[in-house]
């Protein structure tokens, strides 16, 4: 599943197409401010509030770390300067913890998605140097709550928007394809011409979290295009 920006802006780059159009598409907000670590742990997270590294109900389903609505502005102000988040938002989800297959017995996977690791940096770029930087700042954010964690830690990998762009096509590491704000929803996502699923294309649909109802992993826009599709088929 394509992003609308690659799919029109680059691969079909020569289908002949409203300049109004692509200039709509163009302009779809892509900004992204998310950085995915990967993390394989020796043990679970022991928490403050509820203790233990056995896995247990406080390691199921996610974890969101926000602790005050202060706390997500503060994070938020930093990358608005273009700066890492001193003190991060994370929401992780530990598989291993209700699907041990995923990992060696006796170890652990942690995949955090941690705001705000602006794409667009002030005064510098990604590089490892700046990975390893703002996870630190994860792993010791983890850590104010988990104090077994960063001594858990055996291996981390970690995606900076750049390398989500890079690796995976998403403009601007944006993993929902273009921001989730209430000028790109419903019918003006990705815009107007594409809210049904079909495009200025005949014969191509589009889906994905790019289109309406928007981000996550949840099938409902693919759902929406076979159906759109069907529907085609059957008035020929």
């Amino acid at each position: 599943m394509l992003p609308p920006k690659r799919t029109f802006l680059k691969f079909c780059s020569d289908a002949n197409l409203d300049k109004g159009f692509l200039k709509r598409i163009a302009q779809f907000k892509t900004d992204s401010a998310v950085i995915k670590v990967n993390i394989a742990l020796k043990e679970l997270p022991s928490f403050k509030c509820l203790s233990g590294s056995a896995p247990a109900l406080q390691h199921a389903g996610s974890l969101e770390i926000s602790p005050t609505p202060d706390w997500v502005q503060n994070a938020y102000e930093d990358a608005m300067h273009g700066e890492l988040s001193k003190k991060p938002y994370i929401e992780a989800y530990m598989q291993s913890a209700t699907d041990p297959s995923v990992a060696p017995d006796g170890y652990h996977t942690i995949s955090l998605f941690c705001q705000y690791a602006p794409y667009h940096l002030k005064g510098r770029e990604w590089s490892e140097e700046v990975k390893g930087e703002m996870v630190d700042r994860i792993i010791t954010t983890m850590s104010e709550f988990a104090p077994n964690f960063a001594d858990a830690v055996v291996h981390r990998q970690i995606l900076s928007p750049v390398d989500i762009e890079q690796r995976y096509g998403m403009p601007n590491g944006n993993i929902h394809h273009g921001e989730m704000t209430p000028d790109q929803l419903f019918s003006l996502r990705p815009t107007p011409e594409c809210a049904r699923y079909r495009t200025p294309i005949e014969g191509l649909y589009l889906c994905g979290s790019g289109t309406h109802p928007g981000g996550g992993v949840m099938g409902a826009s693919g759902h929406n295009a076979a159906k759109a599709l069907l529907n085609d088929w059957a008035k020929q």
